[in-house]
């Protein structure tokens, strides 16, 4: 097979397939030869595992986790692709295409269909826009994965894997925590794809957890309480929850200093802990 991440190789399909990128699609494909593989190899792909990849571009990855796993099933929203895909993974017999959304589409079912007996990942070169939708779908359908390997813009990627209690810390930072153990693997200069994006990317890693890190009585409040939180950021705790959730201010303050902290506290300031024993308090008070 031809190197699918060379620029050459991808301009000969294009013109053969008469094949252009779609700006609504996000479409940008790797073209530094080093990234698939370490994708691949940080990514689980390895026998005795079954591989959800989400977007295919040429195959470039997709032939790179296929090498290394049991099993590849990659959901793939442009159909254009089937005709080159069907040339550029020739080679390969353990690869499923299934032409959807991703976000539409079961992932629970189409791993129980095709993955019997295997552990299970997902590996994917995400689309920027569809980012952080894609994540949270993954991660709230409560999928039998062991990980999550995506590369992601890299300002995104920052977010994703903040410390809990940082500057960076977001609303989509404690969902992630609270369901994974997020990582960064490495940096991807923005010239390793093809358009060129204005900016740059990395790889993160969310390795599933077993059992979220904290207790909370009432889940769907809690990240209620979490994206209320956030949904003000240069405000401050109280002021937040309280035009977020529609309470009395006053009631939202004793719920915060109830919970062990100072009612001048910001969003970014608390952890998952402290997230949890507001939720608890202000359950308590709605």
């Amino acid at each position: 097979m031809e190197n699918l991440a060379n620029i050459g190789v991808i301009n000969r399909l294009m013109e053969r397939y008469g094949f252009s990128f779609s700006k609504g699609l996000g479409q940008n494909f790797v073209i530094n030869p080093s990234v698939a593989p370490r994708i691949a190899e940080l990514g689980g792909a390895d026998k005795g595992v079954g591989i959800i990849e989400i977007g295919t571009g040429f195959g470039v990855l997709t032939h790179e986790l296929a090498k290394r796993a049991e099993k590849v099933v990659a959901v793939e929203l442009d159909s254009r692709l089937l005709p080159v895909l069907e040339e550029t993974l020739a080679e390969h017999d353990n690869i499923t295409i299934i032409n959807a959304d991703v976000l539409k589409t079961d992932l629970a079912a189409v791993i129980a269909e095709h993955f019997g007996g295997l552990r299970a990942a997902v590996c994917a070169n995400l689309p920027y826009y569809i980012t952080s939708p894609v994540i949270m779908y993954l991660l709230e359908s409560r999928l039998p994965v062991e990980s999550i390997t995506v590369m992601v813009q890299k300002e995104a990627g920052a977010r994703l894997c903040a410390r809990m209690g940082s500057r960076q810390c977001g609303a989509v930072t404690a969902a992630v925590n609270y369901y994974a153990e997020p990582r960064l693997l490495f940096n991807v200069s923005r010239g390793s794809f093809m358009p060129q994006p204005n900016v740059d990317s990395c790889v993160i890693r969310l390795d599933i957890r077993k059992e979220p890190p904290v207790k909370v009585d009432n889940e769907e409040f809690f990240f209620k309480v979490v994206r209320g939180s956030f949904s003000q950021r240069r405000k401050t705790l109280v002021n937040s929850l309280t035009s977020a959730l529609g309470m009395d201010k006053k009631e939202v303050t004793a719920a915060i200093t109830a919970a062990g902290l100072k009612e001048t506290i910001r969003p970014e300031q608390l952890t998952l802990e402290d997230f949890a024993r507001v939720a608890g308090k202000i359950g308590g008070r709605s």
